[in-house]
C-alpha cells in the first residue's frame, strides 16, 4: 500500500467478504485486523486483496517470506486452515518482484540514470549552457520510466481497474505526461525542442527515494515491537526426574520446573519455588532498577536474572504469557484507528478523483488562456506529482504507533487508540484505595473480641471464614493465624463488595464491613466506640458476627502502608490540572486518613463495586472526562463505566481486561505519565494532519498556478510522508517525569 487511498480500497474489498463484521487497515504497519463472529477463510481474504491489485500473508508467515523477499506485503489477520497454500502463493509472488530492483537498489539505478538529465540543469545555475543530445536523454529517461517505474504503472492500473484511485496512479499519469510530451517533441520538431525526460525521471527518483525513507522511518516506529519480540526465549532448562533437561520453549508444559542460571533470561512466567535473586524486568515493567524475587513470588518470562539460581515453576506459557499478552496489546493498539482517523478517511475516499478533476482544469485553463499546450500540460504534471495522499494516511497511524510503543517501553500499555485519544482530554481521575495508592498488603493491626469471646477464638474462627481468599485482607488474617490450629469452613460464600459469609462448627458467620453487619440486622453497639476510633486512626474495620446466634463476635483492625511514589502522583495530577478523587469500599475514617496525607480533593468512602461505577457515571454527566484507576475485582465496572480505565498490572486479571491502559508495575505516578505520553501524542497527531492538509492546500494551488515546476512538486511530495514519519519519531525522546 502506498496511501491512505490504498488503505480504504483493501477496507472496501474486506468488508464486502461475506461475515466481515469490521475492519481496520493500518498503513503504517501495512497490516489488516478482520473481525467476525464466525470463522473465515484466508484463502477468500487473500482472493479480494490480489483481485485488488495488493499481496496478503498471515502474520506467522510475514516473517518467514520477509527473509526472501523485500517487497511490500499487507497481511491480513484471520484463522484459516487454507493458510499454508495462502502464505506460500504469497511468497512465490513476492519473490516475482524481487526481479525489479527494490528499496535503495532502485533509488540508487534511478538516481544514476537521472543525475546526467539535472546536470544541464544545475549547469545553468552557474551560467553554463549545455544540453545533453535528446536522443540520449531518451535513453536515460525510459529504464526510469518503464522499469524503474514500473510499480506506479501496476498500481495505478489496479487503483483504475477497481474505479479507485491512489497515489501510484498519480505518479503514472504525471510523469507519463511529462515523458510523453518529451518523445513527441524529440521526434516532431525540426529545431532542438525543449524536453522534460530530466522531470518525469527525476520525479520517480525523488518518490522512490521519499518512499524508501519513509518504509525506513517507518521501521522505525515499530521497534517497540521487536525489542519485546526478542525477549522470547528459544528454549528452556527444565528439571525432570532430577536431571537438566534444555528443550525448545514450545515443549515447555505448566507446572513444569526450569531452571534459570545467573544472567540468564526467564523462560517462562511461573513462581519461584527455590532460591532468591534480583530480577531485570526493565523492557517488560518499566522499572529501571532490578527487583528482589524469593521462593513464593512470581517472576516474568523475558525478565534477566541476576545473581542467584532460581528454580521456577511455570504458570503461563505460549500466548498466555505476559510477554505475550504485552505484545498483542501493543499490536492491538498500534493496528487499531483513533476517532480522528475517520476524518481523514472521508478525505481519502475523494482525494485523488479531485486531483484528477484539478489537474484537467490546470491543463484545460493553461491551454485555453496562454494557447500554450506545452506549459498546459507541464502545470498539469505539476498538480498530479505534488498531490499526496500519503502524508495523510501516515499522518495518525505513524504517531500513535510511536506514542504506544515509547509508553510500553516505559511500563504503561495502551490497550487501543481510542484509549490513546481519549486520555488527553482527561480532566478527573478516581483512584481506588488498596492496592492503588496502598500497598495493598494490608496487615492485622488490632483485634478487638466481643465480651465473653476469647481473641485466639476470634482469630481461628475469622481465619477459618476467609481460607482460600485472595483478598489482601484475607491473606493478613492468614498470616496472623499461621500458628494457631487451623479451623475447617464449608460453604463458604463471597459477597463481594461486603465481605464473606462461611459455615465453621456447624454456625454460619460472616466476615465484613460494616455496611454488611447493618444489612443483615447484627446489632454492633459493644465495640461500635473502638471501631469509630480505629477508623479516626485510618484503619479499615472488619467485623466477624453470627447473625443467627451471639451476634458481633469482634472486630479486626487492619493497617494498610501508603506507596511512597503516591503523594508525588497526586500532586503531579494536580499540576496538569487534574482533579483527583479517592473512591473506596472502605469505611470513612480509613479514607480521610489516607486521602488527607496524599492531598485528594474529594474523598468517597463505603463505596459497593456497583456505587463505583454510578458515581463515575454521575461524573461524566457533567461533561466530564473520568479515568478510573484501580486493579481488584470489584473495580472492574467502575473501570469500565470510566471513559479510561487504567488497570494495575498487579492486580486482577478482570480488571485489566476492563481497562484501556495498563499498568505494568503498581506505580501510581504512572498515571501521570500515561496522561502525559496521550497528550504527546494527540498533539503529534493534531501536528501531522495539520502539515498534511496544508501541504495539500498550498502546494496543488501553486502548481497549478504554474509557480511551481514537476521536479520541485515531485522533491516536495516525496519529503511529505518522511516529515510526517520523523515528526511523530520524535515521541521516541519521551521519558515520563521523576
Amino acid at each position: 500500500m502506498s496511501c491512505a487511498s490504498c488503505v480504504g480500497r483493501v477496507e472496501r474489498v474486506l468488508a464486502a467478504v461475506p461475515g466481515v463484521d469490521k475492519v481496520s487497515v493500518n498503513l503504517a504497519t501495512e497490516m489488516a485486523r478482520v473481525e467476525s463472529a464466525a470463522p473465515l477463510d484466508f484463502a477468500v481474504l487473500k482472493q479480494v486483496i490480489d483481485k485488488a491489485g495488493y499481496q496478503a500473508s498471515q502474520p506467522e508467515e510475514l516473517f518467514a517470506a520477509a527473509a526472501t523477499a523485500a517487497a511490500s506485503i499487507a497481511p491480513a489477520i484471520a484463522d484459516s486452515p487454507a493458510a499454508p497454500a495462502a502464505a506460500a502463493a504469497s511468497t512465490r509472488s513476492a519473490r516475482r518482484n524481487t526481479r525489479q530492483p527494490q528499496g535503495g537498489t532502485a533509488v540508487l539505478l534511478a538516481a544514476l540514470f537521472s543525475a546526467p538529465l539535472l546536470l544541464p540543469m544545475l549547469l545553468q545555475l552557474a551560467g553554463i549552457d549545455w544540453m545533453l543530445d535528446g536522443r540520449l536523454q531518451w535513453l536515460l529517461a525510459t529504464p526510469v520510466q518503464f522499469w524503474l517505474g514500473a510499480r506506479f504503472y501496476r498500481a495505478g492500473w489496479l487503483a483504475a481497474r477497481a474505479r479507485s484511485g491512489n497515489m501510484d496512479l498519480l505518479v503514472a499519469l504525471g510523469t507519463s505526461a511529462a515523458y510523453g510530451l518529451s518523445v513527441y517533441q524529440l521526434f516532431t520538431a525540426h529545431a532542438m525542442p525543449h524536453l522534460y525526460f530530466e522531470a518525469s525521471a527525476v520525479v520517480i527518483t525523488l518518490v522512490l527515494l521519499g518512499k524508501w525513507l519513509e518504509a525506513r522511518a517507518k521501521r522505525q516506529t515499530a521497534e517497540a515491537i521487536r525489542a519485546l519480540q526478542t525477549l522470547r526465549p528459544e528454549s528452556a532448562r527444565v528439571r525432570r526426574d532430577g536431571q537438566d533437561v534444555d528443550v525448545s520453549i514450545n515443549q515447555v508444559r505448566v507446572d513444569d520446573i526450569i531452571v534459570i542460571r545467573p544472567g540468564e533470561r526467564i523462560a517462562a512466567d511461573g513462581v519461584v519455588t527455590e532460591g532468591a535473586s534480583h530480577v531485570d524486568e526493565a523492557l517488560i515493567t518499566g522499572e529501571s532498577l532490578p527487583v528482589a524475587r524469593h521462593a513464593g513470588e512470581r517472576v516474568t518470562g523475558g525478565a534477566i536474572n541476576g545473581e542467584g539460581l532460581l528454580l521456577v515453576r511455570v504458570t503461563a506459557v505460549g500466548a498466555e504469557s505476559t510477554l505475550a499478552r504485552i505484545i498483542r496489546l501493543v499490536e492491538d493498539a498500534q493496528a487499531a484507528k483513533a476517532p480522528v482517523q475517520h476524518l481523514v478517511d472521508r478525505v481519502s475516499a475523494v482525494f485523488v478523483p479531485v486531483v484528477l478533476v484539478l489537474a484537467l482544469l490546470t491543463f484545460a485553463g493553461w491551454w485555453l488562456v496562454g494557447g500554450d499546450a506545452e506549459q498546459a500540460i507541464i502545470n498539469a504534471v505539476a498538480v498530479l506529482v505534488i498531490a499526496c495522499p500519503c502524508a495523510l494516511g501516515l499522518a495518525t497511524p505513524a504517531a500513535i504507533m510511536a506514542g504506544t510503543g515509547v509508553a510500553a517501553r516505559h511500563g504503561i500499555l495502551i490497550k487501543d487508540a481510542e484509549a490513546l485519544e481519549l486520555a488527553h482530554r482527561i480532566t478527573t481521575v478516581a483512584f481506588d484505595k488498596t492496592g492503588t495508592l496502598t500497598e495493598g498488603q494490608p496487615s492485622l493491626a488490632l483485634l478487638a473480641p466481643a465480651p465473653g469471646v476469647d481473641e485466639a477464638r476470634l482469630l481461628q474462627l475469622a481465619a477459618a471464614v476467609q481460607r482460600g481468599s485472595e483478598h489482601a485482607l484475607a491473606r493478613a488474617v492468614q498470616q496472623a493465624a499461621s500458628g494457631a490450629s487451623p479451623l475447617q469452613a464449608s460453604d463458604i460464600t463471597a459477597l463481594p463488595g461486603r465481605g464473606v459469609a462461611a459455615t465453621v462448627d456447624g454456625q454460619r458467620l460472616i466476615l465484613g464491613s460494616t455496611r454488611l453487619m447493618q444489612e443483615q440486622g447484627v446489632v454492633l453497639e459493644t465495640l461500635t466506640a473502638r471501631a469509630e476510633a480505629l477508623e479516626r486512626e485510618g484503619h479499615t474495620i472488619s467485623w466477624l458476627a453470627a447473625p443467627a446466634g451471639e451476634g458481633v463476635l469482634g472486630l479486626l483492625a487492619f493497617g494498610d502502608r501508603i506507596k511512597p511514589q503516591a503523594t508525588a502522583a497526586v500532586r503531579a495530577l494536580h499540576a496538569m490540572g487534574i482533579h483527583t478523587i479517592l473512591l473506596t469500599g472502605d469505611n470513612q475514617g480509613s479514607a480521610d486518613a489516607v486521602g488527607h496525607q496524599l492531598g485528594v480533593q474529594r474523598i468517597i468512602a463505603n463505596m459497593l463495586p456497583a456505587d463505583k461505577a454510578a458515581t463515575i457515571a454521575a461524573l461524566k454527566t457533567d461533561g466530564a472526562t473520568i479515568a478510573m484507576v484501580g486493579d481488584g475485582i470489584n473495580d472492574a465496572p467502575a473501570l469500565a463505566a470510566a471513559d479510561v480505565g487504567i488497570a494495575m498490572s498487579s492486580g486482577t486479571d478482570v480488571a485489566m481486561h476492563a481497562a484501556g491502559i495498563t499498568l505494568m508495575r503498581g506505580d501510581p505516578a504512572l498515571v501521570a505519565a500515561a496522561i502525559s505520553i496521550s497528550r504527546r501524542s494527540y498533539n503529534k497527531i493534531r501536528q501531522n494532519l495539520f502539515w498534511a492538509f496544508i501541504y495539500n492546500l498550498i502546494g496543488i494551488p501553486l502548481a497549478a498556478l504554474g509557480m511551481l515546476n514537476p521536479i520541485v512538486a515531485g522533491g516536495a511530495m516525496a519529503l511529505s510522508s518522511v516529515s510526517v514519519i520523523s515528526n511523530a519519531l520524535l515521541l521516541r525522546r519521551w521519558k515520563p517525569e521523576q
